[in-house]
This record gives structure tokens, C-alpha cells and sequence, in this order.
């Protein structure tokens, strides 16, 4: 029985500046965002230089950057102009609508939608110190201490993990749990992600890009071996 290790990484995401609330047309807060739902970053420098990074299906991209002022920004020698309005700890990117923004992306992604800054214990950083202090406590067979450690992350930064990050920490907390003789607990962690795993690899690969079926699929096998010691 093997605790659940992640096989993607996440993008480095480092906590920025104090985000406070901005009107729009003024240039947002430096700082450093996750896209909503954790697929992508945006960084702001304090001359207003930023750049996005997104990941959509399939493993397409987004990669675009350029100066905020007055909080828009005229992509390189395009018609694409980049609009940021910030609110507590969002920032919200739309574009002008010119077809030329979609040059910056491949054909799944998107990089419009909104950015967060990330509470401190939901960056990457922190996010990965926890991981590696998790695992210290469950090889210690600590696994009161391991799901004191890890069941937060999971509560706390729903809104910045992305899918299947937030799928192996599923996994790792339902596995602390059954080792706790808690299987109703262990159950309600992977009930997300049963479905899936009722799927069959080849129902998986049905259901998803490739791309993401391949990164998927470890965690559907690890969850259909943790679901069958949950129900015992």
C-alpha cells in the first residue's frame, strides 16, 4: 500500500504584495495570482510589468505579457488590449474582444476569467512545505498529525488548487484516514472522485483529452485501490 504521490507540478506561485481594492483604470497591486481553480498564474511587478501563464485541456497554453497602465494593456503590436480591474483579493482580466488576443493561446485555452491571490498558506510554496511535513507525520505512522497537517489545504485552498493536485491530496487524506479506522470519513474525501473511478482506463480516455487522461489516470487507479479498503 503505497501513499498517493502527485505527478504534476504545480506552477510556481510565490505570495505577492498586499492586494487592496482598486477602481478600475487604475493599475491593480504587484503581486503574484493563481487562476481561479489553479491553472494558471499572473505576476505583476511594481512598474506594472505582468505576465500570464494558462494551462487548458488537452495541456494547450496561454503565454502573453506586456505593461499595465491605467489599467489596460496593448499587447505588443496587436488590436488585443488586456483590461485589469481589482477587487479585495481578485483581479478580474478581460480583453477588448479582438480576435488577435486568441494569438496568445492555444485552441483549449483561455486566459480571460479571474485571478486570486492566494492566502499564505495556499501558495505553492507553502502548499508543497505541507506536503513534505504530511508525509514526515504518515511514514512516522503520526496519522492524527498527518490529517491535522493535510485536511486544511484541502478546505482552505479549494479555490487555488488545481485538478489534479487537489486529487492526489484526495487520496492522500482518505488514505490517513482509513489508517485512522475512520472509513466514513475516507469515503466522503474520494466521493468527488468516484465516479471515475467507476470508469474503466479506457471510459477515462473516452471522457478526457489524452493529455489529461495520462496525468489522470494515476489518480483514478490510486482511487479505485482506496475506495475498495474504505468499503472494507
Amino acid at each position: 500500500m503505497k501513499l498517493a504521490r502527485s505527478i504534476f507540478l504545480p506552477l510556481a506561485l510565490l505570495l505577492g504584495c498586499g492586494l487592496a481594492a482598486a477602481q478600475n483604470g487604475a493599475t491593480p497591486p504587484a503581486g503574484d495570482y493563481i487562476y481561479e481553480g489553479g491553472s494558471g498564474s499572473l505576476r505583476i511587478k511594481p512598474n506594472g510589468h505582468f505576465d500570464i501563464t494558462t494551462i487548458g485541456t488537452n495541456a494547450h497554453t496561454c503565454a502573453l505579457d506586456g505593461t499595465i497602465a491605467r489599467g489596460k494593456a496593448k499587447l505588443d503590436d496587436t488590436g488585443c488590449v488586456v483590461n485589469f480591474a481589482a477587487n479585495a483579493d481578485k483581479l478580474q482580466v478581460t480583453t477588448n474582444g479582438s480576435d488577435e488576443c486568441r494569438g496568445y493561446c492555444g485552441m483549449r485555452a483561455v486566459f480571460e476569467g479571474t485571478y486570486i491571490r492566494p492566502a499564505p498558506s495556499c501558495t505553492d510554496k507553502a502548499v508543497s512545505s505541507t506536503r513534505k511535513t504530511f508525509k514526515r507525520q504518515y511514514d512516522a505512522k503520526d496519522y492524527a498529525a498527518a490529517q491535522t497537517t493535510l485536511a486544511p489545504v484541502l478546505s482552505d485552498c479549494d479555490r487555488t488548487l488545481d485538478w489534479i493536485t487537489k486529487a492526489w491530496l484526495r487520496n492522500d487524506l482518505a488514505l490517513t484516514q482509513y489508517k485512522l479506522d475512520d472509513r466514513a470519513a475516507c469515503l466522503r474525501t474520494l466521493q468527488p472522485l468516484a465516479e471515475d473511478a467507476a470508469r474503466t482506463d479506457d471510459g477515462i480516455k473516452e471522457n478526457y483529452p489524452p493529455a489529461d487522461a495520462d496525468i489522470y489516470l494515476p489518480v483514478v487507479r490510486a482511487t479505485r485501490t482506496n475506495l475498495k479498503l474504505c468499503r472494507g
